[in-house]
């Protein structure tokens, strides 16, 4: 099996604010790099709560994912950074309206400070 790095690219989300790719591919596995609510449209962040963040970033999320032909039935693994945990119940009932009955193994936690003042971001493993 001839397996190769592929980049992930599609204007449905939120172009890179870095030196890095929105996600990348290796055989049937997908990476996405962090996402943050930003709305792919405007190139700005959505106004609004934990609740619409949370909706935005997932969005974000999924539109990589359909990029690389996988969805968010195929998530392994997700990653939520949080800028405050007092956030977390908001954050899982937006989460539980896209990952439902079989959610993905998950780690969250809090951290000191996100890319352009965020209040999440995340990130996930999926395959095809």
């Amino acid at each position: 099996m001839n397996l190769k790095k592929d980049f992930i690219s599609t204007e449905n989300a939120p172009a890179a604010i870095g030196p890095y790719a929105q996600g990348t591919t290796f055989g049937d596995l997908i990476f996405t790099s962090g996402q943050l609510p930003i709305d792919s449209a405007t190139g700005k962040m959505v106004d609004g709560d934990i609740k619409d963040a949370t909706r935005q970033v997932l969005k974000n999320v999924q539109a990589i994912l359909q990029a690389a032909d996988s969805g968010l039935d195929n998530v392994l693994k997700a990653t939520v950074y949080l800028s405050d945990m007092a956030n977390f119940v908001k954050m899982n009932e937006v989460y539980n309206e896209f990952f439902g009955t079989n959610p993905p193994a998950r780690t969250c936690f809090q951290v000191a400070k996100l890319p352009m003042d965020a209040i999440v971001e995340i990130e996930v493993i999926a395959h095809r």
